[in-house]
């Protein structure tokens, strides 16, 4: 009887102790599910770089009710936008990553269901006049412009950015938008039938049309920055995930922050760890993230920003029935705010920063990427083509050439570039072989990027025979030439081969 009374005191006792594991210290880690894109460079610091350093993992939280928390991320990557919302909507995702128009389909879905719902919560890169969506035809092709694809088949991931740029060229261009067979192709098998000439033209979101180009097998014929819209890309959570974890929201707004601070502090070192996490070469990814390059990073809810997504709802509403957006219950400011707060920054100051204008970086220096010795800059573009001519000779293996579009002011492949000389003036540099005629009028010569390195003598064989007709490139006669040019061009051969690897 004793016994039984010590074991049933003992019993007792056990069950009115504290347990000896909290309950917070027994639960299941916390999963936080992110949507991203390996193959879009705009969604880098919320997505490829703050999974390649381990950033989200340096801010979320461990006190308070986080105390005895554990987390388990995962990273999902996605071809484009659209996916993503697919699986956000399935409860299978928390946060995605993804571009403008992508952005406000996203919303208007959520908010067309009865209860779920999601919000707008930072930004990640833009470029304010539309650089970054392209369209490319294979590189041999004979079109010249967007009006000589009406009738053709365009292909373009369905609802991604470059989608909706699509119809904004069409309204620009007063071009019917079934003037176009549009077909349904991710960047990679977009990238593979410009490859084959399956397709006419693709269209896609950065950074495809350069890759595309830096490989020789596309070539840009319309670049968004036509449309003069601007390019965003941003974050978006399920308010089911941000109403229980907001603190965790917050972190991942930090880390994100973090992420476009290491991009700048070192473009080229960013570039080349890039490189390694993806399969975009670091030349590409230099052309977006360096001083002077496409984009520019900045996570604030800009009111431009915002107005922007207004009009890009306003062409799906028009020509894809997207569901209607309420942007003030979309909009969500708390997180990054408080982001702001916990980083010592000031979020205020940083919202009314006006946006970069690229049209500021048209006079900046062009740069020469040599392997094995960075990054060079140079005075002007005559000087940078005089060193890639020099590189032959020096047996040195040349990874980029860049020079900046004399018009907008966007960073271009010194070799897809088209250039102007005149007689007294600098070399300017030009994106499209239109543009540059069109800078050359009547004193000047426009020429390709073959003829502009064949330099000085050609330029003056130019200027003193006006009457002599341009021809571009691979259309040259080498008799039309002079001797000394006739040489240079076996060097600008083997820079040209030297570019194209990979």
């Amino acid at each position: 009887m004793f016994r039984k009374t010590l074991l049933s005191c003992a019993l007792v006792s056990a069950l009115a102790a504290p347990a000896l594991i909290t309950p917070a210290q027994a639960a299941d880690p916390i999963t936080i599910r992110i949507g991203h894109q390996s193959m879009c460079t705009d969604t880098y610091p919320a997505g490829v770089v703050m999974k390649g350093l381990n950033l989200l993992q340096k801010y979320l939280p461990h006190t308070g009710k986080y105390a005895h928390a554990t987390y388990d991320v995962e990273w999902s990557d996605y071809s484009s936008g659209a996916p993503i919302t697919q699986m956000m909507l399935a409860k299978k995702l928390d946060f995605g990553v993804m571009g403008d128009y992508p952005l406000v389909v996203n919303g208007a879905r959520f908010q067309a269901t009865a209860k779920e719902r999601s919000y707008l919560i930072a930004m990640t890169n833009y470029n304010l006049t539309g650089a970054g969506n392209g369209i490319v035809v294979p590189a041999n092709s004979p079109a010249k412009s967007v009006r000589d694809l009406e009738g053709k088949a365009i292909s373009v991931p369905i609802g991604s950015a470059a989608w909706g740029m699509l119809f904004e060229m069409a309204q620009d261009e007063h071009i019917p938008i079934d003037k176009f067979n549009i077909v349904n192709q991710d960047p990679m098998v977009g990238i593979a039938s410009i490859a084959t000439h399956k397709i006419a033209a693709h269209a896609d979101f950065c950074p495809m049309s350069e890759y595309m180009e830096y490989n020789g097998t596309g070539r840009m014929i319309y670049s968004g920055a036509s449309t003069g819209i601007p390019y965003l890309h941003g974050v978006v959570v399920t308010k089911a995930f941000a109403d229980q974890y907001p603190e965790i929201v917050t972190a991942y707004v930090e880390a994100l922050i973090a992420a476009q601070k290491w991009i700048r502090a070192d473009p080229m070192r960013a570039s080349t760890m890039m490189a390694k996490w993806t399969m975009i070469p670091k030349e590409v990814f230099y052309l977006y993230f360096s001083n002077g390059g496409y984009l520019h990073a900045d996570p604030t809810l800009k009111p431009k920003w915002l107005e922007t997504l207004a009009f890009d709802h306003g062409i799906l509403a028009k020509y894809a029935h997207i569901p209607a957006l309420d942007m003030k219950s979309w909009v969500n400011s708390t997180y990054i705010e408080a982001a702001y707060q916990k980083l010592g920054l000031d979020y205020a100051k940083a919202l009314a920063a006006p946006p970069h204008d690229p049209k500021a970086d048209a006079d900046r220096n062009p740069e020469l990427w040599i392997a094995g010795k960075g990054i060079k800059a140079y005075p002007d573009n005559e000087a940078l083509l005089a060193a890639m001519r020099a590189a032959g000779p020096a047996k040195e293996k040349i990874d980029a050439g860049y020079v900046y579009d004399h018009d907008s002011g966007l960073k271009l492949f010194a070799q897809y570039a088209y250039y102007v000389a005149a007689p007294g003036q600098k070399m300017l540099a030009f994106m499209t072989e239109g543009e540059a005629a069109r800078a050359a009028g009547k004193t000047g010569k426009a020429m390709d990027f073959a003829t502009a390195l064949a330099a000085p003598d050609m330029v003056a064989a130019l200027t003193k025979h006006p009457q002599m007709p341009m021809k571009m490139g691979s259309d040259m006669n080498m008799s039309d030439m002079p001797v000394s040019v006739q040489t240079q061009l076996g060097v600008q051969k083997q820079v040209e081969m030297q570019m194209k690897r990979n």
